[in-house]
């Protein structure tokens, strides 16, 4: 299946915000790509840096009006940055000609202290953590962008032996796998793209993980399991919508862990979320929020 890519310049200033305007529009998967042979030497401390010309792409899925999406964006980025985007360089690409690049751009990644993302085409870099091996495919959810990073950065600061996990939104399963391999005895991964649910069972055997601890269902296919941990890594709009169900797949006690929420998102997430949870201050990663809280009895 073609993909329609859309490639726009973007500057230091703007390329965040721009990624993070596609991923809202409904992009498959975001990269940023240096637009002028740039080296980058090693930066300061606390600092990411980006080309001074940076191409900014996003891979919409084809049944998409084109013309309709790209005006949507130019309107969403004015109202936004009240300026006008350059001229949007629009192509269909084959799933193999985004996949060799995506391989080319993906690194490994550490995330606090135990736990490592590793594109399976790499060595770990090492071998004594918890190295998670992933083919990201097509389904978001790489470790790149802040909303999977703040839900890793959790993970790996808990004690999740033994517990039952929930991944609601799992895309290519980096959550829940992440989860077992820090010792989380069984994980339930939903998502509504049966691609992602694939991605998701093709990285689980990749990482050696046993089929009976990771179970795979398209929402309204999933059991009534109530986890010790709830994880959900989608956007505030459906994640409102999913407050009645989160709960009733939490158990008392059990913890909430809640991503893809925008900064100015933040408070109506909560109020939805807490009539059946205790909820925590939220912790932020550029302009990306994530929001953990404690299931209430009853």
């Amino acid at each position: 299946m073609p993909w329609i890519q859309l490639q726009i310049p973007a500057d230091p200033d703007t390329a965040d915000q721009l990624e993070d305007l596609l991923m809202e529009m409904g992009a498959d998967a975001v990269s940023m790509e240096d637009a002028a042979d740039q080296p980058l030497y090693e930066p300061d401390p606390g600092t990411t840096p980006l080309w001074s010309q940076t191409t900014v792409t996003g891979l919409f899925q084809s049944d998409r009006n084109t013309e309709q999406l790209l005006a949507d964006i130019r309107d969403a980025w004015h109202q936004q940055t009240q300026q006008s985007l350059p001229e949007i360089d629009v192509t269909l690409v084959e799933d193999k000609d985004w996949e060799r690049a995506w391989m080319d751009d993906f690194h490994p990644l550490q995330f606090g202290k135990r736990l490592w993302i590793v594109p399976s085409w790499h060595e770990a870099p090492d071998p004594d953590a918890a190295n998670l091996l992933l083919d990201p495919g097509l389904a978001f959810g790489t470790g790149t962008h802040p909303t999977t990073a703040l839900c890793l950065e959790w993970l790996d600061g808990q004690d999740v032996a033994g517990k039952q996990v929930t991944d609601y939104g799992c895309g290519s399963g980096i959550l829940g796998l992440a989860a077992l391999l820090l010792g989380a005895d069984h994980v339930i991964g939903v998502d509504t793209d049966p691609q992602a649910l694939e991605a998701s069972r093709d990285n689980a055997r990749r990482n050696g993980v046993e089929d009976n601890r990771l179970d795979l269902y398209l929402p309204g296919k999933d059991p009534n399991t109530r986890a010790d941990i709830m994880l959900a890594n989608i956007l505030a709009q459906p994640l409102i919508g999913l407050a009645p169900r989160l709960a009733e797949l939490t158990r008392p006690g059990g913890d909430l862990v809640l991503s893809g929420i925008l900064f100015n998102q933040a408070r109506e997430v909560m109020d939805a979320y807490e009539p059946w949870f205790t909820m925590d201050e939220p912790e932020q990663k550029e302009d990306w929020i994530r929001l953990t809280g404690r299931r209430k009895d009853g």
